[in-house]
């Protein structure tokens, strides 16, 4: 359990300090994103019907199981290694950095939300910290008033996600085959 909690915290931690300045000018809308961010939104509306599911059924666990799993995999071990490039190198106002941001304040939003019925404070902390950032009063703005986010059913997009796919074996074979050299 206390690495489950330690992945969930480090993520929201790294989420909160590349969205430092983040504000509505630099939004992006999902149809203009590069594919990537739009394979993440996809990963997150497969996550809203997992929620939808779970919240029917008043079956959470497999929920946070598939939450942690989105945030360990998909967050942590792809989609911030390939990103964390463009966060800290282009342009700030760069189609692909602005794109990055939105996602990152949308994960926020998400992970917020869904993780305040059971990382009470942790989802508290989160949410004080980027109202703080963004010079908004954090007096009666607690998580626990906020509803579950919610994401269009429209960045459903199977097409894309069975493309990334694809590409996340080739990768996972060449940096394979890099550590392999790398020890050697």
């Amino acid at each position: 359990q206390a690495e489950y909690y330690r992945r969930l915290r480090n993520t929201l931690r790294y989420v909160l300090g590349n969205l430092a300045g983040f504000g509505e000018a630099e939004r992006v809308a999902a149809a203009e994103m590069p594919e990537l961010e739009r394979w993440v939104l996809h990963r997150l509306a497969e996550l809203q019907a997992t929620l939808d599911k779970a919240t029917t059924d008043y079956a959470y666990t497999g929920f946070y199981t598939a939450l942690h799993n989105f945030c360990a995999v998909d967050l942590s071990a792809f989609y911030f290694d390939v990103r964390k490039d463009a966060l800290y190198c282009d342009r700030p106002d760069s189609l692909r950095r602005r794109a990055c941001r939105t996602v990152l304040d949308t994960l926020h939003r998400c992970l917020t939300t869904w993780l305040a019925p059971v990382l009470v404070f942790t989802a508290e902390e989160a949410h004080l910290a980027r109202l703080a950032d963004q010079g908004k009063p954090t007096d009666g703005e607690s998580i626990h008033l906020q509803l579950f986010a919610s994401v269009p059913a429209e960045w459903r997009d199977d097409a894309l996600a069975a493309k990334w796919a694809k590409v996340r074996d080739l990768r996972r074979v060449v940096t394979g085959a890099l550590e392999k050299a790398r020890a050697a």
